[in-house]
């Protein structure tokens, strides 16, 4: 990455801030960028160059989005991105001890995310854009494992697949007609 992009990148992110400057107001939501790439578009005068950006925007509450944006410029791509993150956001169930209340797999593309809920105090074991989409999300205890693509893009959205397929016991209990205290019998 060059000078100019690795600056653009921390300035979208909102870091190196000045301590004296005046506090907007805190937002929950937290932006991580998974990926920059610089693509090109052949076009008759030659390369049109832009960015495209990777986002993963979370509350820590169980809500999290992925989201993709393209620019001619960092700032503008990672922007576009949150703003699709957040169009997207899934609401995913959390037991007490902040993990995932049953085993999921996911697909997104040619990636396959495999996850298992974890006892406390295990952490968030998990790789590349998974584990930030994980911590985005809230869930604290977890083990997951990445099979076929190792894409950033592809793999964010396997794990949002494989979240939004989770169902509470309440949730399974009520489709099957029984009480909750009968549904392990």
């Amino acid at each position: 990455m060059t000078h100019d992009i690795k600056r653009a990148l921390i300035m979208a992110t909102g870091g190196r801030r000045k301590a004296n400057r005046a506090k907007k107001e805190e937002t929950t939501w937290q932006e991580r960028v998974i990926q920059i790439r610089r693509v090109s578009k052949v076009v008759k005068g030659g390369k049109k160059l832009s960015f495209r950006a990777i986002v993963v925007v979370g509350n820590e509450r169980g809500q999290v989005g992925v989201g993709v944006g393209k620019a001619s410029d960092v700032i503008g791509a990672v922007k576009k991105g949150v703003a699709d993150g957040k169009k997207h956001l899934i609401d995913i169930p959390i037991t007490k001890s902040n993990s995932i209340p049953h085993p999921i797999d996911g697909v997104g593309g040619g990636a396959k995310v495999i996850m298992r809920p974890a006892a406390p105090g295990t952490g968030v074991i998990a790789g590349g854009a998974v584990r930030t989409v994980l911590e985005l999300a809230g869930v604290r205890n977890v083990l997951a494992k990445q099979l076929g693509s190792n894409n950033p893009l592809n793999n964010a959205r396997a794990a949002v697949n494989a979240l939004s397929t989770l169902r509470t016991f309440a949730e399974v209990a009520e489709d099957r007609g029984i009480a909750i205290e009968n549904l392990y019998i």
